[in-house]
């Protein structure tokens, strides 16, 4: 939780090649000032659960039953699945959220029974609904990740480091990091190691 005084900087930890997916979710405005909390989810701590041939890891939210460890301040689900073929799911996602998909490997039918099937490296976004159901009617497994969230209905303003809900909250963040005040008085001597 990325609060107030932090400037976030990741670099892959090894030469090479890297893959990931990173999801950042905006904070309320009343708790962009917080006190910034790191909560650290290692591979073999991620909650998983399986069913009729689909796998699920389940980062943060809940699926088949299984909850993740992690907390977010604003209601969240991010859900990585692997569908075996013929297998088929339906997840829930809570009424009025924002969702969507990215396909990772593989190909599914997503939404209906009877629309095309999409395939890796696209993104989908869901529509109003119940949930989320999905048929891997291919011969090979389907790999995607599902992202939800309870939306904030809250201006953005990003700028630069900085993402707020004005222009003036954007100026504020940006001249308490240059004069090191409100959580940045130690920034000068911070490093990426």
């Amino acid at each position: 939780t990325a609060g107030r005084g932090i400037v976030h900087s990741e670099m892959p930890a090894s030469d090479g090649v890297q893959k990931g997916l990173q999801l950042w979710i905006n904070l309320a405005s009343k708790d962009k000032m917080i006190e910034p909390r790191y909560q650290e989810l290692k591979s073999k701590d991620i909650s998983q659960a399986e069913k009729h041939g689909v796998k699920v890891r389940i980062i943060a939210g809940e699926a088949f039953g299984v909850r993740s460890p992690v907390y977010a301040r604003t209601p969240t689900m991010y859900m990585d699945f692997t569908m075996q073929p013929g297998s088929q799911l339906h997840q829930p996602i809570p009424e009025g959220w924002n969702a969507f998909v990215y396909i990772i490997e593989g190909e599914g039918v997503f939404g209906r029974e009877g629309v095309a099937p999409a395939s890796a490296h696209h993104c989908l976004v869901l529509g109003a609904g119940d949930g989320l159901s999905v048929w891997n009617r291919s011969s090979a497994q389907l790999r995607f990740v599902l992202a939800a969230g309870q939306p904030l209905n809250e201006p953005v303003v990003q700028q630069g480091l900085f993402v707020m809900n004005s222009r003036a909250q954007i100026q504020q963040a940006m001249q308490d990091y240059y004069y090191g005040h409100n959580g940045f008085e130690k920034a000068s001597q911070w490093s990426s190691a």
